[in-house]
């Protein structure tokens, strides 16, 4: 399993309100299914920052296009494959 940072830069403050509650929905769904490591957006208002775990970027990349931010153009997203380095006690996958 790899993990993948995916930049999501704001497009549109307006659609980026109007769509955060089906935003929100598709990523607990793709939680459940295990394929977020962690998520959040950034305070300053540049947009959010999802770590997926998948086995490759044509995965994610396929995730990400589904995401409702990306569909209705609120946002735009940035894939990079990322080497976690960390301390932290992780729970296993």
């Amino acid at each position: 399993m790899k993990y993948f940072a995916v930049f999501l830069p704001m497009l549109s403050p307006e659609k980026s309100q109007e769509y955060r509650p089906q935003h929100l929905d598709y990523l607990a769904i793709r939680r459940k299914e295990g394929k977020i490591f962690a998520n959040g957006r950034f305070l300053d208002g540049a947009g959010g920052l999802v770590i997926y775990k998948a086995d490759s970027e044509e995965e994610v990349r396929h995730i990400v296009q589904q995401d409702p931010y990306v569909i209705h153009q609120a946002r735009g997203y940035e894939i990079h494959e990322w080497e976690m380095v960390t301390e932290a006690i992780l729970p296993e996958s």
